[in-house]
């Protein structure tokens, strides 16, 4: 059983910037370079990665979708309240 997802994101203000983004990595971009160029969170300096976390540890729309994510999945943008997230799972343990 999964406890633990380790994911990268990153994190825009806008849908319409989440769109963009999502684009972007749809053509081929790097992850972690467009979360260096992009992310608002303090975790795009080093490519997004969030490390390791369990649940409870995460906002639930978060959560929820790193959750029911593969290894290698990059989600559509999810809402928060902190903005929109777009997530890439990297592993599970």
């Amino acid at each position: 059983m999964v406890t633990e997802v380790k994911a990268s994101h990153i994190l825009v203000k806008t849908i319409m910037e989440a769109q963009k983004v999502s684009g972007k990595l749809a053509s081929g971009s790097d992850f972690a370079n467009m979360a260096k160029k992009f992310s608002t969170c303090p975790s795009g300096k080093g490519g997004g990665d969030l490390g390791f976390f369990g649940k409870g540890r995460m906002v639930k729309a978060f959560e929820d979708a790193a959750f029911s994510m593969e290894i290698g999945e990059i989600s559509k943008p999810v809402e928060s309240q902190f903005g929109y997230h777009i997530i890439m799972v990297t592993d599970k343990r």
